[in-house]
């Protein structure tokens, strides 16, 4: 982010940038301190990179991925943790949407931050995530059989 930052900066050019973090950063894992505390130190550099650079028009927002299907989680589940070849299949089964995150469904926010229709939104941190963070979870006693899709904007 540094080298982005200084090109921009140099060349006078606007930009955009997305950091990508973990919800780990909003309260950690015990198992993972490090981890948590590196992208909890990340939250505050988007911001601290967004307050600093706004006036160069160089935004920087970030977002808080919840638990995600890579192939690096497949090997980090199954040599660390001991699961076999099944564990994605019971992963999204305990989950309230049904499915981890997908890299190609985060892609469009990616994208729709790094481009012009994003506008002025600096400083952001979204969480892309099926849990509310600090939400006590009731969709573990609410599971239902047939998906419902409302959708609502309140303006």
């Amino acid at each position: 982010m540094q080298g982005v930052v200084r090109h921009l900066v140099d060349t006078g050019q606007p930009g955009s940038i997305v950091n990508i973090l973990s919800m780990v950063a909003h309260c950690g894992q015990s198992y993972l301190t490090p981890y948590s505390a590196s992208k909890g130190a990340l939250a505050t550099l988007t911001k601290n990179v967004a307050n600093a650079f706004a006036a160069k028009r160089i935004r920087c927002n970030g977002i808080l991925t919840g638990w995600m299907d890579t192939p690096g989680e497949s090997v980090t589940q199954q040599k660390f943790h001991g699961v076999g070849a099944d564990w994605l299949a019971k992963a999204e089964a305990a989950q309230p949407m049904g499915q981890l995150v997908k890299p190609d469904q985060m892609a469009g926010l990616v994208a729709y931050l790094l481009s012009p229709e994003s506008g002025v939104m600096t400083g952001a941190l979204v969480d892309y995530d099926q849990h509310v963070a600090g939400a006590y979870p009731e969709w573990r006693f609410q599971k239902s059989e047939e998906p419902h899709h409302i959708s609502a904007v309140l303006v």
